[in-house]
């Protein structure tokens, strides 16, 4: 594990939403006063805001990723878009929830409409490298038709959007959820990482993969 990858936290929005920006710490940028490039995953809301806390931190965000289109995990992505400069993506089976307000809660949550066109769609598997960092999308269908991970192999960290929480799981009553198919997600892609993998949830507290395969009630 790189001891040099760490992970930020941001918890903003309506429902609490974790926001990660996760970033590559060395002391040659920090003597000489570099912006630190980031990948920010998830901005939830106030995109404005997070855009200025950062730059304050001397942080510049590279790219933005979403683990899935509901409006409380990219309702600030077109203002962090458009101050950063940094493109959106996500994967591929995710573009109906980004694109309609009905499908991402937007409508019925706030009482308006929120929508998004990423400027790329990823593969399941694709191996995406920015900011000095490379990370691996994991296809996990069953929050959202599209909703999806981002594990960083060799640091053995996982971003999890909604599709795994401490001692938890994602809803699945929502337009495209599946239980079925967020448990197989589970089992076939996360439970193949390390179990001291730290993963990092949508919501809630960090946990690893060796306590959800333990104690998670909703994966047994």
């Amino acid at each position: 594990m790189d001891s040099n990858i760490k992970v930020g936290q941001v918890t903003l929005g309506p429902v609490q939403t974790n926001c990660y920006f996760v970033f590559k710490d060395t002391e040659d940028r920090s003597a000489s006063n570099e912006p630190i490039p980031c990948i920010f995953f998830d901005p939830a809301d106030a995109g404005e805001y997070l855009y200025e806390k950062l730059t304050e931190k001397n942080f510049k965000v590279e790219l933005i990723l979403l683990t899935h289109g509901h409006f409380d995990h990219m309702a600030g992505a077109a203002d962090l878009k458009r101050l950063s400069g940094a493109p959106i993506w996500c994967w591929e089976k995710e573009s109906s929830v980004c694109e309609d307000p009905e499908v991402n809660l937007s409508y019925d949550f706030i009482g308006k409409s929120i929508t998004i066109k990423p400027d790329r769609f990823l593969r399941d598997e694709e191996i995406i490298e920015a900011a000095g960092l490379k990370c691996r999308l994991l296809g996990t269908p069953g929050h959202t038709v599209g909703s999806c991970c981002y594990s960083f192999d060799d640091d053995k960290i996982l971003i999890s959007g909604d599709t795994l929480f401490e001692g938890s799981v994602g809803r699945t009553d929502f337009p495209g959820g599946s239980s079925q198919a967020l448990v197989r997600s589970v089992h076939e892609k996360l439970f193949d990482l390390p179990d001291d993998t730290i993963v990092y949830p949508g919501h809630g507290g960090a946990t690893t993969i060796g306590d959800e395969k333990l104690y998670n009630p909703f994966l047994r």
